[in-house]
């Protein structure tokens, strides 16, 4: 029985030897490539549909054909070793390992690319579940730029492996992109304001918000700016980057409207009608299906200079515009009514002049 060192001596002795075990593994390499390439084809749909995201899918995805690739590579490089030819005449196995790195680093960023791809096109379908289009503009954005650095990346390494000095091209490349960062400052900045506003969501499209400076409805949030509609009917185009550093309040995100007001009844209105006032006006909050009865207040809290005040403080259960003024004006038409029925009338500003005379005489 041969042992390895006796099997080597063998191999590398008899050339026919050696083209016969080289074309057996070119032989079974392309029987994995086409074989076992869709065995795991198979095995990998099978688990990523044991998942619920699909992240698992685009991974799998995008290894199936760089793999495969490799697969043929690495018999095709196995099969190269096993010829071994001469290298003083041909060397042939220096070239190929050369040419065998550099189509390693394409097949790594080939895969790395499907990848991009495939994540791309999950994150974009999230995006269009969203209200906001700043995410559907951001995602494609993202990816390019991505690409872009993969690219420069794997065209680095190559010329590296090659031989190639590349310390003075990143040099240049580092000089370059300050002065493009330069130039476009005031764009890089509308681009992390876009991140920001899509990563806090401060607001979205179809909210009315109110700032130090403006107030209005979102119409479009952009990748440069966000145009706010004015209730004056203006459009005003803001910069992401100014946005994302204002105090912004989002007047739609309240989850209720807050009513707060105030009712003066006359200095004639005796003791027992205010408290039968409050009770019936309490009544009617109560009662009315569009306030919210988690918590409201009636009180007379004040003597004013021409009334006797009643302070009103609830929420009304929409938010809605239109269905919180229709609700205010129920609930008032109904105190109304309530004043009314007892005789009660709503003071207003007035003022009553002494004179004293031989006579004291009062002038209303």
């Amino acid at each position: 029985m041969w042992d390895t060192m006796q099997f080597s001596t063998w191999v590398n002795g008899d050339t026919s030897t050696r083209w016969m075990l080289a074309f057996g593994l070119l032989f079974i390499t392309v029987v994995l490539h086409r074989y076992v390439i869709q065995w795991l084809h198979r095995l990998t749909q099978g688990l990523a549909k044991r998942t619920e995201t699909e992240l698992d899918d685009a991974f799998f995805d995008a290894a199936e054909k760089p793999l495969a690739w490799l697969i043929l590579l690495l018999g095709s490089w196995g099969a190269l070793v096993l010829i071994a030819p001469i290298t003083e005449t041909l060397p042939l196995i220096d070239i190929a390992e050369r040419i065998g790195k550099m189509i390693s680093i394409v097949l790594v960023g080939w895969f790395l690319w499907r990848l991009i791809d495939g994540i791309s096109a999950y994150a974009a379908s999230r995006a269009l579940k969203t209200d906001s289009s700043l995410d559907d503009q951001l995602v494609p954005f993202i990816s390019k730029s991505i690409k872009l650095l993969l690219i420069v990346t794997g065209v680095l390494v190559i010329a590296q492996n090659m031989g190639y000095s590349i310390s003075g091209l990143i040099a240049s490349l580092g000089i370059g992109g300050i002065a493009v960062a330069m130039a476009a400052k005031d764009t890089i900045a509308n681009v992390f304001g876009s991140v920001m506003l899509l990563t806090d969501r401060p607001f979205m499209v179809g909210d009315w918000i109110k700032t130090s400076t403006f107030e209005g409805v979102v119409e479009e949030i952009g990748f440069r700016s966000t145009k706010i509609r004015t209730f004056e009917r203006t459009l005003v185009n803001v910069p992401n980057s100014m946005l994302a550093n204002m105090v912004i309040d989002n007047i739609d995100a309240r989850s209720q409207r807050q009513i707060k007001m105030r009712i003066g009844i006359t200095y004639a209105t005796p003791t027992s009608k205010m408290k039968l006032a409050i009770e019936g006006i309490e009544k009617i909050l109560r009662n009315h299906p569009g306030v919210d009865q988690e918590f409201s207040l009636v009180k007379f809290d004040n003597f004013d200079e021409s009334a006797l005040s009643i302070f009103l403080y609830y929420f009304s259960k929409s938010k809605e515009w239109t269905v919180y003024l229709q609700v205010r004006q129920e609930v008032n038409l109904q105190i109304m009514q309530l004043l009314e029925s007892l005789d009660l009338e709503f003071a207003f500003p007035s003022r009553t002049l002494y004179i004293q005379g031989d006579q004291d005489k009062v002038c209303p």
